[in-house]
């Protein structure tokens, strides 16, 4: 990660990526660090593709973890669907 809320991440391919950090969360229940993430491509749906991991944010270059439960999935999407319907009050 960097000062300019970026992180590079190497896709599928192993072709390096540069993605915008949306935000960063600690979860106190499971005593990790959290970061959302998306590289601003659309799925089929023309939604934006939104990433997440576990990171060390006491790391400069944090080795990005995959997050394996389903309890901890449900959590991100939570926030971010909370987050989702803020922004949509703020553009009405």
């Amino acid at each position: 990660m960097n000062e300019k809320n970026t992180i590079t991440v190497r896709d599928e391919n192993g072709k390096e990526v540069v993605c915008d950090i949306l935000f960063t969360f600690d979860n106190e229940e499971t005593k990790k660090s959290y970061i959302v993430y998306t590289d601003n491509t659309r799925d089929s749906n023309g939604k934006v593709r939104v990433y997440a991991s576990i990171y060390d944010p006491k790391e400069k270059n944090s080795k990005l973890e995959e997050i394996k439960t389903d309890k901890e999935w449900k959590y991100i999407d939570t926030i971010l669907k909370t987050l989702q319907e803020e922004m949509t009050k703020k553009g009405e």
